[in-house]
């Protein structure tokens, strides 16, 4: 079977791949974005319409992570004409100890934050019922997610990176320290890097050759539900039960949500939704979770979630392997400087902080 030779090959078209090719491709490597599936799909993690962008974290890692991943995408509306990132403000409520956490990180890295009673809470937002004092962070947001891997690939095919869809991966094989060949259906490349941006399907792909954590691959079914007030008022949110109370108990700890433009108010649980196998979806809504989100739609919107058991994500390298995958449920916002990570690994093995780590 004949090869081409490129400098590295990002294995994966979703958010994460496609920031890798482009932050690679701006640096000038060779590089060859490879997705299984054909453009568009929603079989992943990052198709839809509307993601939470929040600077809101307890530790400076994350908030640093999250400053740059807002530069990039506001560089990235300007490179390919596109509105990504969409500024609605943050709230996050509850009788949960973590909103103290995320006060004091933002407190400490000096993001803008401040508290609002309940009585505030709900004059602002009358959609959303307060019952404690709610922690209010103007800089957070939603970026939309299908606009933001078609303006990923643009942009890195702009730089040279050679972008094609519908070309699984069968088996990565790696030749040596600097060496890899990246096996297809149709032909192989040959590559001093593979970055491997699979996610879901990491353990299937390079389990057999990284130390990856254990990962848990769910599928997860968020619902939309119709705004009383005009979606464009609406902020991201967050809702934390009490630990241990019936609220907890049955609604899976809290919800998250924000607005949907035209498809009205997404409302979700975090991580808790079935094991499956990614490449065999049933793509069936489980009926406990829409009973607790009292679901108005026929169509229910569906993705995978792939989740570390400290809810860190993976970003390492073992020789000429990078891998990206882990992203928990709350990846999508630093995709930009994931990608800036991913190429660092690639090009120079400097690697993020070590709670990211195979083996932290």
């Amino acid at each position: 079977m004949s090869s081409e030779n490129v400098d590295v090959v990002v294995v994966g078209g979703g958010a994460v791949g496609s920031a890798a090719a482009w932050q690679l491709a701006r640096r000038g490597s060779q590089v060859v974005l490879l997705e299984q599936y054909e453009a568009g799909h929603t079989r992943g993690a990052s198709h839809g319409a509307s993601r939470i962008f929040r600077l809101s974290y307890p530790d400076p890692v994350h908030i640093d992570l999250a400053r740059e991943a807002r530069r990039h995408w506001r560089e990235l509306e300007e490179l390919t004409g596109t509105d990504l990132l969409t500024i609605t403000g943050g709230v996050d409520h509850g009788d949960h100890p973590h909103l103290r956490l995320l006060a004091d990180g933002l407190a400490a890295t000096g993001v803008p934050h401040h508290w609002l009673t309940p009585r505030e809470a709900g004059e602002r937002w009358p959609g959303i019922r307060f019952d404690t004092r709610a922690l209010f962070h103007p800089d957070s947001g939603r970026l939309h997610a299908d606009r933001s891997v078609t303006a990923l690939q643009t942009a890195a095919a702009k730089s040279g990176a050679l972008v094609r869809h519908a070309t699984p991966v069968t088996a990565i094989e790696v030749l040596g320290e600097d060496a890899v060949l990246v096996h297809t259906d149709s032909g192989a490349y040959r590559a001093h890097r593979v970055v491997a941006a699979v996610n879901a399907w990491a353990s299937k792909l390079v389990g057999g050759l990284v130390p990856l954590p254990p990962l848990r691959v769910t599928q997860e079914q968020p619902a939309h539900f119709a705004a009383r007030e005009t979606e464009d008022g609406w902020p991201s949110f967050g809702h934390l039960f009490a630990e241990g109370s019936a609220a907890a108990a049955s609604f899976h700890g809290g919800v998250y949500g924000l607005a949907t433009p035209g498809e009205g108010i997404k409302v979700g649980f975090h991580g808790v939704g079935p094991e499956t196998d990614p490449d065999h979806r049933d793509f069936i809504p489980e009926p406990g979770q829409l009973a607790a989100l009292r679901y108005k739609r026929q169509a229910p919107i569906s993705c995978t979630y792939t989740t570390t058991p400290d809810a860190n994500f993976v970003l390492d390298r073992r020789g000429p392997v990078v891998v990206a995958t882990g992203f928990s449920g709350h990846g999508f916002k630093f995709v930009p400087a994931i990608g800036r990570v991913l190429a660092d690994l690639a090009v120079d093995g400097t690697r993020p902080d070590r709670r990211f780590a195979f083996d932290r």
